[in-house]
């Protein structure tokens, strides 16, 4: 009883759980709700935030993943237990393999019927481990306050992953008083802790401007580490004061216009194979950079590795490693080359040769793309978007990509002229993402167009998900290129085509003439077959204007690309 005789008004552990997320500034949620989670959407959504509700949890974590990176705040994922929680694990791993911001929140049995066969039991701290940054569970409703800002605290700092946080059926139904959840809130509020802002040392900085002045061969090299620090103005002084190309890694791409004099994208094996010294900016030397190794690479090229993560600095062993947040780094770099500035110039032998490179490979990629072939090849169809899109203008849509074929060909292709307009299938090289990540785009920037361009099997990871972008009204244009399979239908070899099971489909074919676009029309989006360069200008101009949810079946000719993408290698 208060003071005034009135009882106090109680709080369960879901509400609380969405006080404390509400005050450390999560305003959108996305998920699958059931048991015993569903009360806790509920309570998020009465406080004002906006729950986005899927059909599978793979898709809605692909979408609180790509949310983090696209906004920089953590992308929240909430689970039922057990198998709600397994499911998740694809887009905590997700984020964890690209380095964006993410929490998960799922919950779990009775802690009192553990270990004897409790609905959906599970051990969730465990299932997660190899997938996050910190997890914690909480024991009890006292632990929520501390718990959440712990997890969404440790997701966006230093390298930025994917948290757990992990609540028991019992602990939801906890009850405290107003005040005293207040009382929890303002001490967890007050206690938690920001990472000191790492500062590189002068010397270093004159080391590294040393270097690059002395090269002469020298190349920028960034990565989606620089679009999340919001790095953009940083490097775009950098490589217009000091005259050096640069190369993006495929989700880099806008950060500086593709169309930039100084894009060295369309010369790429001629600048990594040539360059010697490479100033590689939020973007790491795995196997989307060849590891940083000959024969790609010079074998005496140095690197200047710029990474918030000092892991990731002793594991490339650069020659020299600055550590830290590089929209930060390369201020402090800026204002030293101000102070004694240097310019390669357009008449540079190697800016000459980057130039006279981009220019050839540009020309040939053109004269390709000016021939007109039906049935389908990938490159018709991808100019005709790739000219829908730019009759936009800005703001730009933000471009989703996955596939081989068709992410390969369209990352050659389509052109990315502004931040954080491309998601594709990244460092893990995810198939599924397509759907997940359109919706979450379309939350994160709802004055931008959304644009898919996926493979058929690609969008069939996720398709039913066309349904929630026509209950949520999302201006989402989803574009499936379909060739009948993955990489285009029967690949095999005749003496591959043996044995009691011959006569059944190829593993790598799906139900020719799929008529992908049907599926968004029993749920009132608006569906396109197209097969021809008129057709397709017909719908892409339509579904672009009326900014609302569309499927463009785009039929292609199933032995126009070719096996794994780019990856044959690998297969």
């Amino acid at each position: 009883m208060g003071e005034s005789g009135v009882k106090s008004a109680l709080v369960d552990g879901n509400l609380l759980i969405a006080k404390a997320l509400v005050r450390g500034g999560i305003d959108r949620m996305f998920g699958v709700v059931g048991i015993p989670v569903t009360s806790l959407a509920n309570r998020a959504v009465a406080l004002g935030i906006r729950f986005i509700a899927f059909h599978n949890e793979q898709s809605a974590g692909y979408a609180a993943s790509a949310y983090g990176y696209l906004t920089g705040r953590p992308g929240i994922l909430l689970t039922v237990s057990g198998p709600g929680c397994v499911h998740g694990l694809a887009g905590l791993s997700n984020a964890a393999a690209n380095a964006w911001p993410m929490v998960m929140i799922s919950g779990s049995c009775d802690q009192k019927d553990v270990g004897r066969g409790d609905f959906q039991e599970l051990d969730q701290i465990a299932a997660v481990k190899p997938f996050v940054k910190f997890s914690i569970k909480a024991k009890n409703i006292n632990e929520i306050p501390n718990s959440v800002f712990s997890v969404l605290d440790h997701a966006g700092s230093g390298r930025p992953g994917g948290c757990y946080l992990d609540i028991p059926s019992d602990v939801l139904h906890q009850t405290i008083t107003e005040s005293e959840a207040n009382k929890l809130l303002d001490e967890a509020e007050n206690s938690r802790k920001v990472d000191p802002i790492k500062i590189v040392a002068k010397e270093e900085i004159d080391k590294a401007i040393s270097l690059i002045r002395k090269a002469e061969r020298p190349l920028i090299v960034f990565g989606k580490g620089a679009a999340i620090a919001r790095a953009e103005d940083e490097l775009k002084n950098l490589v217009e004061k000091t005259g050096i190309p640069f190369l993006p890694t495929p989700m880099g791409k806008g950060l500086l216009p593709d169309s930039h004099d100084l894009a060295a994208t369309a010369a790429r094996s001629l600048a990594i194979g040539e360059c010697d010294v490479a100033v590689v900016i939020g973007a790491r030397l795995n196997w989307l950079l060849h590891f940083g190794e000959p024969p790609k690479w010079s074998k005496d090229v140095k690197f200047i590795l710029i990474d918030i993560d000092e892991e990731e600095i002793n594991l490339r062993k650069p020659y020299l490693g600055l550590i830290g947040d590089a929209k930060r780094i390369l201020q402090v770099l800026n204002k030293e080359i101000k102070d004694d500035p240097f310019c390669l110039g357009r008449t540079h032998p190697w800016i000459e040769s980057i130039t006279n490179k981009v220019k050839e490979n540009v020309s040939k990629m053109e004269v390709q793309l000016s021939k007109v072939v039906v049935p389908f090849d990938f490159l018709t169809p991808m100019k005709i978007i790739r000219e829908a899109i730019a009759s936009l203008g800005s703001p730009a849509p933000i471009l989703v990509s996955e596939g081989a074929n068709t992410m390969d060909v369209g990352r050659s292709v389509l052109v990315q002229m502004e931040p954080r307009t491309r998601l594709d299938a990244g460092t893990w090289g995810t198939m599924g993402v397509g759907l997940g990540y359109c919706i979450a785009a379309a939350i994160a920037s709802p004055d931008r167009l959304v644009v898919a361009v996926e493979g058929d099997s690609g969008f069939g990871f996720s398709a039913m998900e066309v349904e929630t972008l026509v209950r949520y009204e999302l201006p989402v244009v989803v574009i499936v290129f379909n060739n009948g399979g993955v990489y285009g239908g029967d690949r095999r070899c005749p003496n591959e085509i043996t044995g009691p099971y011959k006569d059944d489909p190829a593993p790598t074919s799906f139900v020719p003439g799929a008529a992908y676009h049907v599926l968004i029309e029993a749920f009132g989006g608006k569906g396109y077959l197209v097969g021809t360069p008129e057709e397709l200008k017909s719908a892409l101009d339509e579904s672009f204007s009326a900014r609302k949810p569309a499927v463009i079946n785009v039929t292609i000719d199933p032995y126009a690309g070719s096996e794994s993408g780019r990856m044959e290698h690998k297969n």
